[in-house]
This record gives C-alpha cells, structure tokens and sequence, in this order.
C-alpha cells in the first residue's frame, strides 16, 4: 500500500489506508524484527540499497513536486514486527507536504501489535476509523454525527 500512495498512477486512488506499515527500506534493518528480513528484502547497507532497495522504498519516493492521494496511516505502539517509527515518520513527511498535509491522517493505538488490536472492541473500532476515513475522503458528503469525532 505504502508504494501505490508514492508510485505511477496514484491519481486513480481516491484514498489509502496503510496499516502497520514497512515504509523505509533504508533503515528497516535498524528497528525491532528488520534484520532477519533482510534475506527477503535485501541488506540497506550494502549495495543492495543502490541496485533496487531505493527504488521501491514509500519513504524515500516521496516527491516535493508530487500531489497524493488522502491517507490514513494505523499503526500500534506495541507493534513487535514493524516498528511504528515507519508509520510516524512517513507522516511526519507527508504533514510537511504542499499538497498532501491536508489529507494526511494517522492513528496510533497503544495496545495490540501487528494487527493493531488487541481485541474484538479495538477491531470494531479501528473498522469504525477506516470507514469514516474513506466515506469523508471517497463519498464528498458530510460524515454522520456519530463518526465526526473519529476524524
């Protein structure tokens, strides 16, 4: 999902929701479980990262000159498998954006790990958050008055 917010055809996209997101691919092997991915995904400190790496890392294919489509960025703090610091700082990036810091929205939850919830009440909940999300973003109507405080 984090490569069809950044890549070619990105028009086509109404909205993107990017849950527990691997989005720098230049220091994923820094956090939590990355480095015994990199058999996967290929070793950012060697050249690996010159020969595809870059090419395909969401963070690093952010573009000044680039509009983008609305996000929503979900993550948990007690993610043991992708770090939140992927989701936090691609944020952070897209809020000092020209055109995408209006349509950037993200949700951090405490509990949970990598499917963001720890139970059936935080999954209903956190489904509660996408759909508002994609109904304000995707529908051009007013959201209903039960879901507005969501967003």
């Amino acid at each position: 999902v984090g490569n069809m917010l950044v890549r070619e055809k990105r028009e086509l996209l109404g909205a993107v929701v990017c849950q527990v997101p691997l989005l720098d691919m230049k220091r994923y092997s820094q956090l939590l479980a990355g480095a015994s991915w990199m058999g996967e995904y290929g070793d950012p400190s060697t050249s690996d990262w010159d020969q595809f790496l870059h090419q395909y890392s969401p963070y690093h294919l952010l573009k000044e000159d680039s509009t983008y489509p609305a996000a929503l960025f979900m993550t948990s703090t007690r993610d043991d498998r992708v770090h939140p610091g992927h989701a936090r700082k691609m944020v952070a990036k897209l809020l000092e954006h020209p055109t995408a810091k209006e349509n950037t929205f993200y949700y951090e939850n405490i509990e949970g790990g990598h499917g963001v919830a720890a139970d059936n009440k935080q999954r209903a909940f956190m489904q509660v958050v996408r759909f508002a999300f994609l109904w304000r973003t995707l529908m051009n109507e007013k959201l209903p008055e039960s879901l507005k405080e969501l967003l």
